[in-house]
């Protein structure tokens, strides 16, 4: 997957990429509300959007009309320093009054990750009625120096399910279950932001940008985004 130069936006520095962020998504969600009534997101995990969510929560939102979803998420407890969940409430949610409503993590059972994706996958369908795959607003990717994004992670089984919406996935590398989004789940965004920092990204960039196409190895050649925001450093 080529990325078009039009869609690439270039920044000097991390925090320069994340308040863009912060203040692009923000924008989006006001519109998507404005012109709908609501507005869905599914969160990334990793380090550089707990900046962004820490600015994002400082806005000025329609807070109690934006639902707030998952891309990934470890097979961990909410309580785990590891979690997404709790990444996102110490920080989005830190000092914003959230209803449970509007709050959906990851259904995640350290015992059972195959049950765990299912129920919420269901709540997934439950949400997103009467559509092939989710209807997102925004969602918001990162992207590892594997190439992986979400925890669609190189060579795993994930990278081939075209019909599940969420699915957990064994990890051999790291050995542990992750849940996660499947490519097709996400691609059905109407916004598809890959966020993307580092010098050690850079290799990874340039392979998924390149001609051959090789999802397995690159698991970020499935998505197709709407946009790139990159730091100078990571851009091959």
């Amino acid at each position: 997957m080529n990325a078009s130069p039009d869609n690439r936006l270039v920044f000097d520095s991390t925090p320069d990429l994340q308040e863009a962020v912060a203040d692009a998504a923000a924008d989006l969600i006001r519109r998507s509300v404005s012109e709908r009534g609501i507005a869905t997101v599914s969160l990334s995990g990793g380090s550089t959007p707990r900046r962004i969510y820490e600015l994002l929560g400082t806005k000025d939102l329609p807070w109690e009309k934006v639902h707030w979803f998952w891309g990934d998420e470890r097979n961990v407890n909410a309580s785990h320093d590891q979690s997404n969940e709790r990444m996102v409430r110490e920080t989005l949610f830190q000092n914003q009054p959230i209803s449970e409503a509007n709050f959906h993590p990851v259904t995640v059972d350290v015992a059972n990750p195959p049950s765990g994706a299912t129920n919420y996958e269901n709540i997934l369908r439950k949400h997103f009625t009467n559509t092939s795959f989710p209807e997102w607003d925004l969602v918001l990717l990162g992207m590892g120096d594997d190439a992986h994004t979400a925890s669609l992670f190189p060579n795993t089984e994930s990278l081939n399910e075209n019909s599940r919406w969420f699915v957990h996935n064994w990890v051999e590398k790291l050995k542990t279950h992750r849940y996660t989004l499947t490519a097709p789940a996400i691609n059905s965004g109407k916004n598809i932001w890959f966020l993307v920092a580092g010098e050690n990204k850079r290799d990874a960039l340039e392979k998924v940008w390149s001609n051959e196409k090789d999802p397995e190895r690159y698991p970020s050649q499935l998505i197709q985004p709407t946009r790139w925001y990159l730091t100078r450093d990571a851009r091959p």
